[in-house]
């Protein structure tokens, strides 16, 4: 308290659990009587009362657990995803040589949310959570669901435990005993490995940096048009790419019924308290499962055939959707076409589960992809040749170009939907593409390793060329992520103008802080081949004054590479599964093929949306191949703050942050 007032601090932003968070909303309720205490003793001056009267409390929740109520997700929570998938991967490269079993324990001690988001990324046999406590007799269903998976051809066994696992008798279920079912009732070489704090370390992911950035900005600007006479401690949350805010006591007190929902045994009212997204995430998970029992979910009568084709450029998460696809597909007793090369449409084969074993976690295309369009004509002959009752288009803005000339075309027959996949996310009728996380990940790794060049040659700064078409997603988050200067993005154009007032805005920021590199990022289409990234480099450092260089770099196709991140391998499964649920629902209710032709988004609420693809025409810009009004553009104000800027007319807190 006597620090606080000596500092003039009457507004404090709390980043914590909900123990830290719960204490610091006791103080801001306590505040007065404290200050008069120290009053009293003489330990502050008689007028900080009037001068301060309230402390004003803003949360940010930082738990890698994820178990706060009221936010769907808390900063550091990806990180650890991250972590854990890393770890698990590599792992199975050891498992699937010596056909071994793998007991994974990761933190999670009341609440299973890692756990839970591990098994969907890397594709476990078996999960144990807390909220979640299995029957007498789970040990058989196990080894059931294992056995079932060995004779499909899986030559790696991984079972996840959360650290607070128990039976339905509060039991604690250990991986030891885990271990000790396989080994002797499978015969299994079983191995355990406890991830440890290694879940709490390591570089910060792209998603946690973003959300951390803005949630912060959040904060702030909370803080500072509240009345500070009436105003409860708050919390700021997130639900999908919407950060809110809710009463900070609320929250907490949800967070602590479901503990004490634990400690009665009253599981069905822990897993109902969790947050939907939670709730949602461990439905799809059994989705999956269901290939390990009998193929009697769906009616005989609708059986159908399900044709998966790719198209535009590759992006990780685009064989996690595939793989989601035939998983489920198969579960339900359908069949599963796979459709090669895009659509040229020369190769089509069955998919089974030994097919597309180890796709989930394989980076680009393993069907093949293009960017050609589709022969309408070519596309009815294929699907009527092989009795497809429904396509499955998944790609970027190519896949929505192609069914909407499809669509147009009155050749095709049957239900056509489209998944959402390319780094630019520059797709209409959603707010994230899958792949385009995974490229975030690749480009902040990279500035990292670039900012560090720049900063151990003092003033230097860096001119990094990002992808994204006429998009300029990928460089604003980035650029957010790694602590840009200020990026360079289609939507807003680039002049003579506002390199001079970078340059200015760089003069004056190395008198300031020699010690520090810095960074610009560009968007490949940025401007006209005038402002080339070669150029925009010489030009800073031809105007700099002397007072820095400049180097340039572009990242090119490394960005489409890699293992794709938790996030998009979840989304994708998430969107692949709901897409087979809504053919699904279209054939028991119409009894008829044509008359769907759909892409799925995710949008913020109501969250996962079908939006017809002639009503997405509105919302195009089919010439530059993105759409309009897009929702990070009210990152932007934010952008040129952190930049210290200051805002520029027209600049206005958005919905986002």
């Amino acid at each position: 308290m006597k620090n606080l007032l000596d500092g003039k601090i009457d507004k404090l932003i709390v980043i914590g659990g909900d123990g830290s968070l719960t204490g610091a909303d006791l103080l801001r309720s306590e505040w007065s009587e404290h200050v008069e205490a120290l009053q009293t003793d003489g330990l502050v001056p008689p007028d900080s009362l009037s001068s301060h009267p309230h402390l004003m409390i803003v949360g940010l929740v930082g738990s890698i657990d994820n178990d706060m109520c009221g936010t769907e997700i808390t900063i550091g929570a990806n990180s650890s995803l991250h972590r854990i998938t890393e770890a698990i991967d590599s792992i199975r490269t050891t498992a699937s040589s010596h056909t071994r079993a793998f007991i994974i324990e990761v933190m999670g001690r009341h609440c299973g949310w890692l756990a839970l988001n591990a098994a969907l990324a890397v594709g476990a046999d078996w999960l144990l959570i807390p909220e979640n406590p299995p029957p007498s007799g789970w040990e058989a269903a196990m080894c059931r669901m294992i056995q079932r998976n060995r004779e499909m051809g899986k030559r790696a066994t991984i079972v996840i435990i959360a650290e607070g696992a128990v039976d339905q008798h509060n039991q604690p279920i250990t991986a030891g005993h885990v271990k000790t079912v396989l080994t002797e009732h499978m015969h299994l070489d079983s191995r355990i490995t406890t991830l440890g704090h290694v879940q709490r370390g390591g570089t910060p992911s792209a998603y946690d940096r973003y959300l951390g950035t803005l949630q912060g900005v959040k904060a702030v600007r909370c803080l500072l048009s509240a009345d500070p006479s009436d105003c409860p401690s708050l919390l700021v949350v997130q639900r999908e790419n919407r950060i809110g805010v809710e009463l900070l006591k609320e929250c907490v007190e949800r967070t602590r019924s479901i503990d004490a929902a634990m400690k009665e045994l009253n599981f069905d009212q822990v897993f109902s308290l969790r947050d939907p997204e939670f709730i949602n995430s461990y439905c799809l998970l059994h989705s999956l499962r269901a290939h390990c029992e009998e193929t009697t979910h769906a009616n005989s009568n609708h059986r159908l055939t399900i044709g998966i084709v790719n198209c535009g450029a590759p992006c990780g998460g685009m064989n996690a959707a595939v793989w989601g696809i035939v998983y489920y597909c198969l579960s339900r007793g359908h069949r599963v076409l796979g459709i090669g090369n895009g659509f040229i449409m020369d190769d089509v084969r069955e998919l089974r589960w030994a097919d597309v074993e180890g796709w989930l976690w394989k980076g680009g295309s393993e069907l093949g992809t293009n960017r050609l369009q589709p022969d309408p004509v070519k596309v009815s002959q294929v699907i009527a040749a092989n009795g497809m009752d429904g396509l499955i288009c998944i790609g970027g803005f190519e896949m929505f170009t192609a069914l909407l000339a499809l669509e147009n075309s009155g050749q095709i027959t049957v239900p056509m939907l489209g998944i959402p996949a390319t780094i630019s996310n520059n797709v209409p009728g959603t707010d994230y593409s899958i792949g385009s996380d995974t490229a975030l990940n690749v480009i902040l790794n990279a500035c990292d390793a670039i900012k560090q060049s720049a900063s151990s040659s003092r003033k230097r700064v860096f001119v990094v060329e990002v992808q994204g078409g006429r998009c300029g997603y990928l460089a604003t988050v980035a650029g957010l992520g790694c602590g840009a200067t200020y990026s360079y993005i289609p939507e807003e154009g680039l002049c003579l103008k506002d390199l001079q007032r970078d340059i200015s805005h760089f003069r004056k920021r190395f008198k300031d802080d020699k010690r520090q590199g810095r960074l610009i990022l560009k968007n490949e289409s940025v401007a006209s081949n005038c402002y080339s990234t070669e150029q925009i480099s010489n030009i800073f450092e031809a105007e700099s004054g002397g007072e820095f260089d400049s180097r340039w770099t572009i990242l090119g196709h490394l960005q489409q590479g890699t293992l794709p991140s938790p996030l998009d391998r979840i989304r994708a499964i998430r969107l692949a599964v709901l897409c087979m649920k809504r053919l699904e629902a279209h054939y028991q209710y119409s009894g008829a093929g044509k008359g769907l032709c759909e892409m799925i988004g995710i949008r913020g609420p109501p969250q996962v949306t079908f939006t017809p693809i002639d009503i997405l025409v509105d919302s195009a810009n089919i010439e530059s191949r993105t759409c309009k009004d897009p929702w990070w553009l009210e990152l932007r104000p934010v952008v040129r703050m952190l930049a210290k800027y200051g805002p520029l007319p027209g600049d206005h807190d958005g919905t986002v942050c």
